[in-house]
């Protein structure tokens, strides 16, 4: 008899399914000290399986381009992931792309603050431009829409 239940308590165990295991993608943010909506777009990383790491800064010009951002599409933060460099409120589904396919670029970046997107509020309003940019001051590609 006691061996039926352990072999129940078997079964049961085996075919319980075992909680997903995520894997976390480490970031490191920099961005403006005064800027609320970089929390919150750190927040929609963490949510979409990022850890992310909070750096204020009251340089960040510097930091972008020192991180090879072009000076047009530098925004309120610059996110570094994987190698890679992702500026502005771009949406996690093409920063985990770019670090699946790892192209050869510096990073992605979608500039200003579209309605909508990812750290912003309200509907989104227009479609929106992602840019590839790499360090070798040829001009940025456009690497997606939506």
């Amino acid at each position: 008899m006691k061996l039926t239940y352990s072999l129940a308590a078997l079964t049961v165990a085996i075919a319980m399914p075992l909680p997903a295991v995520a894997a976390t993608i480490n970031a490191v943010m920099y961005k403006n000290p005064s800027c609320s909506c970089c929390e919150t777009y750190a927040a929609y990383l963490e949510r979409n399986g990022f850890k992310v790491e909070l750096k204020p800064s009251n340089d960040l010009d510097r930091i972008s381009a020192g991180l090879g951002v072009p000076e047009k599409l530098q925004g309120c933060h610059s996110v570094v992931v994987g190698g890679y460099v992702v500026d502005g409120f771009v949406p996690v589904d093409l920063i985990k792309k770019m670090l699946t396919e790892r192209p050869e670029i510096t990073g992605i970046a979608m500039p200003g603050m579209p309605m909508g997107s990812p750290g912003m509020g309200g509907q989104k309003t227009e479609s929106w431009t992602i840019y590839a940019f790499t360090k070798d001051g040829k001009a940025p590609t456009v690497y997606a829409t939506e």
